[in-house]
């Protein structure tokens, strides 16, 4: 049997194309909703699966009909990556341009299939449609892709796929494939169906592999990252310490940890519900967060409490960035939350072979010592007593 037989390349890429697209509609329903287009990229794929079905069963229908419904789905397809792909990349769809060349190249194929026009005709014009699909997520990738292995695969792959299209519009409108028709069996036309499929499913590949890269960020975001407040947890908290303390081990520099406590938390829970004392917290996050530098790291460790690492920062710059957050936090709320106060402790670490654990019980131990002496004070640790003990209103 010849290899290159164009029902054979029909079955063959029409039955791994049916694979993927169960896999694709797989991902799509399984993958968190911050990954976009999988849905898009699904269905585009399923277009030129039925697409290939078209050129097999072409014989049994009226000559016109199956290579215009061929190319309506072909059209369809690598529209729907674009528009997958830019909802990936979180960019609001281009339908209007989707919705145009698909409109425009119907029109034009359509009158050219039944005019009886040269196949280099039907070959420059559809060229020229998917042409602008594919630079378009070309451009894409090179502006929005993650600087990673799988972002240069999709890309080098889409970029490879525009090239391809372009010299086949090229050789198209020079007049080189006026002899040949793409309609007809013959060994260009299974050439042409084998390679079309072959990096329709290519880069299907691609994307799966940024999709995945994606979804490995996710993750690996959700495992460090505070589901409530999106600020740090515990795990992802003691990985950044890890590599401060190196870093503090290398430069010399002191650092200080804030353990922040929000006052009468629990009072807001009876009294407002437990939604408001949800917003609360994201509030007195996005407060912290907002008071800090860019190299400073705020956690959750549970509850209302909060902790704070200010590397290459003592005790003076570390009371002036509490005193400026409890200052924030006291001032009216705009989304109707009422102001709060909140219960700081601080401690130094001078010696870098000292635990975070140890750090923590320090930086606790001062955090109690403002819980007893009243509240909405910030307090030293005992290694920093030569720093006074100062109220938030002083």
């Amino acid at each position: 049997m010849n290899l290159l037989d164009a029902r054979t390349v029909i079955l063959m890429s029409t039955l791994m194309g049916g694979a993927m697209c169960v896999v694709l509609f797989s991902v799509w329903r399984s993958f968190p909703s911050e990954i976009g287009g999988v849905k898009q990229w699904a269905l585009g794929l399923f277009c030129l699966v039925c697409a290939a079905c078209c050129y097999g069963v072409r014989d049994a229908l009226p000559d016109p009909l199956a290579p215009l419904a061929a190319s309506a789905l072909l059209l369809w397809g690598i529209g729907m990556s674009m528009i997958g792909t830019e909802k990936f990349y979180g960019l609001a769809p281009s339908w209007r341009l989707f919705h145009a060349l698909w409109c425009v190249g119907m029109a034009g194929m359509g009158w050219l299939l039944l005019a009886r026009a040269s196949f280099g005709a039907l070959i420059a014009v559809f060229s020229l449609l998917v042409l602008v699909f594919y630079v378009r997520q070309t451009m894409l990738i090179a502006r929005h892709g993650e600087r990673h292995l799988s972002s240069y695969f999709f890309g080098a792959l889409m970029l490879t796929q525009s090239v391809v299209v372009l010299t086949r519009g090229a050789m198209a409108t020079s007049g080189a494939l006026d002899g040949v028709n793409l309609l007809k069996h013959s060994g260009y036309q299974s050439l042409f169906l084998a390679a079309g499929n072959f990096m329709s499913l290519l880069l299907t590949v691609g994307f799966m592999a940024v999709a995945t890269r994606r979804l490995q960020t996710i993750l690996e975001q959700r495992s460090t990252l505070d589901p409530l407040t999106s600020v740090l947890n515990r795990r992802g908290f003691a990985d950044i310490y890890v590599k401060e303390r190196a870093q503090m081990r290398r430069a010399g520099r002191v650092m200080t940890l804030l353990s922040i406590d929000l006052d009468f938390f629990k009072k807001i829970n009876d009294v407002h519900g437990h939604a408001s004392g949800d917003r609360m917290l994201m509030h007195v996050a996005d407060i912290i967060g907002k008071a800090l530098r860019e190299s400073d790291h705020v956690a959750r460790f549970g509850g209302e409490e909060f902790i704070v690492l200010l590397p290459q920062s003592g005790s003076d710059i570390a009371h002036a960035v509490a005193e400026r957050i409890q200052f924030s936090l006291r001032a009216p709320c705009a989304d109707g939350l009422t102001p709060c106060t909140v219960s700081i402790g601080l401690a130094s670490q001078l010696d870098c072979d000292e635990e975070l654990d140890g750090l923590l019980m320090r930086a606790d131990a001062a955090l109690y010592r403002a819980k007893e002496n009243g509240r909405n004070r910030i307090e030293f640790a005992p290694a920093d007593a030569a720093q006074p003990s100062r109220s938030a209103a002083a």
